[in-house]
């Protein structure tokens, strides 16, 4: 493992940023001279409350969109199912992106579940119950010594093996969901560059003018408000940006806006074309 790895030490240059730039891009970077109050309108015209962090991983400049909120943390829900899958992978757990998990045969959430799937297709449809399965198998032991290793957030998973990610303990901030996903956009992570690449394709959503995004929703309704989460990042052209939303949401219809805002703030930071 890379002796070199400090899983925090991007998240804290990045609040220093934050407070250094007050509120307005650092000159000569992508977008100079945009305040984030401008950006702060794809919010409010939506009527929500949320922040948006997006990280420039080749000069640590940061964006940041509703800045205390942007350093608060909040219970990852299933974005936390990137850093599952790569403990799952590192630790054996799962044996690789095509092992099949059975469906169990009774009724689910989500009716896209109720099937047999693969660690790959479980990712992409968000799928508890199989995620649930794999946190048995890890255990909590592996789990604290891996979210500690990791520098994920709080690091807390708590006493309930297979529901601390959905309910707390385990919390994590938009800046720190930025810091965590370079480092594995990067293959910076203290984990095998065969588990790293095999979670990053997984995650890969689209291509768009040579621009590749690569991203993870989450919905958080353990606590009132509910948390929605967008995270990821962007890579071509020679550099990789990676970004975080989370907002309050009300309802259901709010969910799809999570992806709406996302999209386009990245446009309008010319990071991934609308």
């Amino acid at each position: 493992m890379p002796v070199s790895f400090d899983p925090r030490r991007r998240a804290l240059l990045m609040a220093s940023a934050a407070g250094a730039a007050a509120g307005i891009l650092p000159k000569g970077s992508l977008g100079a001279g945009r305040t984030t109050a401008s950006l702060e309108d794809e919010f409010a015209q939506r009527y929500l409350t949320g922040t948006f962090a997006h990280l420039d991983t080749a000069t640590d400049r940061v964006t940041l969109v509703n800045e205390p909120r942007a350093q608060q943390r909040f219970i990852p829900a299933s974005t936390f199912k990137i850093t599952n899958s790569l403990i799952a992978l590192e630790t054996g757990a799962v044996t690789g992106p095509g092992e099949v998990f059975k469906w169990d045969g009774q009724p689910a959430p989500m009716q896209e579940w109720q099937r047999d799937m693969t660690l790959a297709q479980a990712i992409r449809v968000s799928n508890v119950p199989v995620y649930q399965q794999i946190a048995r198998r890890i255990g909590l032991k592996t789990y604290e010594t891996w979210l500690d290793h990791l520098g994920y957030g709080n690091a807390n998973p708590g006493t309930v093996v297979d529901r601390f990610w959905l309910d707390g303990p385990l919390t994590i901030s938009a800046v720190e969901q930025t810091s965590f996903l370079a480092a594995l956009a990067l293959q910076e992570l203290p984990m095998t560059k065969a588990a790293q690449s095999a979670v990053r394709e997984m995650l890969l959503q689209d291509t768009r003018y040579g621009r590749r995004l690569y991203a993870k929703t989450g919905w958080m309704t353990a606590a009132s408000p509910q948390i929605g989460w967008w995270v990821g990042w962007v890579e071509g052209s020679g550099r990789i940006d990676t970004f975080a939303l989370n907002m309050d949401v009300r309802n259901e219809a709010d969910l799809p806006k999570r992806k709406e805002v996302g999209l386009a703030l990245l446009a309008r930071l010319g990071l991934y074309p609308a």
